[in-house]
């Protein structure tokens, strides 16, 4: 399926690019979440009508997620969980535990911008992770996990 893209998009294309992808994931992902239009006559000319005030939207975008990344930049956060003698924890510090935690310390962070590629911690320590802000932004943070008794 052709589409237009309205935004950019990790992997696949930048603003008012036309690519085929696959028909699923256009209906259920792109087009749902206003990130892309099928590239027919009609949207791609309201596209190129558009294309000034979208570029603008989508700079301020990236402006906002470099201030963001300026304020977390070398941030530690300081997770405390259960944890046994021998310092694994009794259960685990997720993507969700640290969005709370920053969220809870003044940074709006969503569950799904922090990227945990090797899963979720399992003992304490400090963990470098990474907070994928925008597209083209991402900042290094640490994940400090503390043992409670």
């Amino acid at each position: 399926m052709e589409i237009i893209l309205m935004d950019k998009v990790t992997n696949l294309g930048n603003l008012g690019d036309v690519v085929n992808v696959k028909a699923g994931y256009a209906r259920n992902f792109l087009i749902p979440t206003g990130q892309a239009k099928r590239a027919n006559k009609v949207n791609i000319a309201a596209f190129a009508d558009r294309k000034a005030e979208l570029e603008k939207v989508s700079a301020d975008k990236l402006a906002i997620a470099q201030a963001r990344a300026e304020k977390l930049a070398g941030y530690t956060v300081q997770i405390s969980q259960k944890a046994g003698v021998d310092g694994r924890l009794f259960g685990s510090v997720t993507n969700i535990d640290i969005a709370d935690a920053l969220t809870a310390q003044g940074f709006a962070v969503a569950r799904g911008e922090v990227r945990l590629p090797e899963g979720p911690f399992k003992a304490v320590g400090d963990y470098p992770t990474t907070l994928a802000l925008h597209t083209d932004v991402t900042v290094e943070i640490t994940v400090s996990v503390l043992g409670a008794q």
